[in-house]
């Protein structure tokens, strides 16, 4: 059963992507997944924060006015430096035989693009830019929002020469319409979506506290309608990501037409070895379908394909409420 896919025009030999996450701090781990079948590893982001106050950097640290710094980690507090994450990329690509990619966050354009061609230098196979900003500012203009992520993207196409996805939000007005804008600025691909980690809050100490909640198989759905409407609009490569959690939600993407996976919660609930187990349970539906490949089902229930295309769009909502009854 061949599982081959082409991700970002790298050769992977399998969709399944294990996403930024701790899971590359260990070359111990990295390798158990390795050997349970993913087809590629991103290391766990690098902020943008880090890189502007980085002590060893070249340049002045960037003074944000909206950003209030009490509320960020110390420098020394993050899991990886720079120069840390960079070591750590090199080990990385030293021992494993499939691509390892590099992961930024960032929300705006600044020096830390600049840090995007050591990546490359260090081994990086891609980069997957995280972009991740909450506007609470009511003078700021969605257009500057994404203008402002166009130009990031400009950039960092312009400083490396290994490919880029931009790992992006649900909450854009016109999602395919940017999708498109951010590979005429030079991304390969898009990964769908990235996952706002929501703050609660406390009514006994009367405090906003952070909170780490991973993801559940009900996230797939939003991943799933997107991946439809977009993967016969775009050029480049979809991943999904958020979700995904079985088999079965596996070929759900794949129907859908995204070219691979990312797994980060089912692997840290249950251990690099569940990955064999989706892996070897997917091949056995191929088998039962009469699918030799992944190319003969992707994209085969997407917007373009699908029998009933108006599941994806209005009708679909207007159809479900008219259910209920009581």
């Amino acid at each position: 059963m061949n599982l081959a896919t082409n991700y970002l025009g790298l050769k992977l030999r399998s969709p399944f992507i294990v996403g930024a996450s701790p899971f590359c701090d260990d070359v111990h781990h990295a390798l158990q997944l390795q050997d349970a079948g993913a087809g590629a590893l991103v290391m766990r982001s690098l902020f943008e924060e880090q890189i502007e106050n980085d002590p060893a950097a070249q340049h002045t640290p960037s003074a944000d006015p909206t950003r209030p710094e009490a509320n960020y980690p110390e420098f020394a507090d993050y899991q990886l430096s720079p120069e840390q994450y960079l070591k750590q990329l090199r080990h990385l690509r030293k021992t494993l035989t499939i691509p390892v990619i590099a992961s930024l966050n960032g929300h705006r354009p600044g020096h830390w693009i600049d840090f995007a061609e050591q990546l490359q230098e260090a081994g990086a196979a891609a980069i997957e830019l995280n972009f991740y900003q909450v506007v609470t500012d009511p003078a700021i203009a969605a257009d500057d929002i994404e203008s402002e992520m166009l130009h990031t993207v400009r950039e960092l196409a312009a400083a490396v020469s290994i490919p880029i996805a931009v790992k992006l939000s649900p909450f854009h007005t016109s999602l395919a319409q940017l999708a498109l804008a951010l590979e005429l600025e030079g991304a390969a691909g898009v990964v769908l979506f990235n996952r706002f980690y929501q703050p609660d809050i406390d009514p006994e100490e009367l405090d906003v506290q952070p909170q780490l909640r991973l993801s559940d198989p009900g996230e797939l759905l939003l991943r799933l309608r997107w991946l439809a409407i977009l993967s016969p609009q775009l050029r480049g490569s979809i991943a999904a990501t958020g979700g995904i959690h079985t088999s079965a939600a596996v070929a759900k993407a794949i129907l859908a037409g995204a070219h691979a996976v990312q797994l980060v919660s089912v692997l840290l609930r249950q251990g690099p070895h569940i990955l064999s187990a989706i892996n070897r349970d997917l091949q056995t539906w191929m088998v039962h379908h009469g699918f030799a490949d992944l190319e003969s089902f992707r994209g085969r229930l997407n917007l373009r394909r699908c029998p009933d295309a108006v599941a994806f769009e209005r009708a679909n909502y207007v159809r479900v409420m008219q259910s209920w009854k009581i």
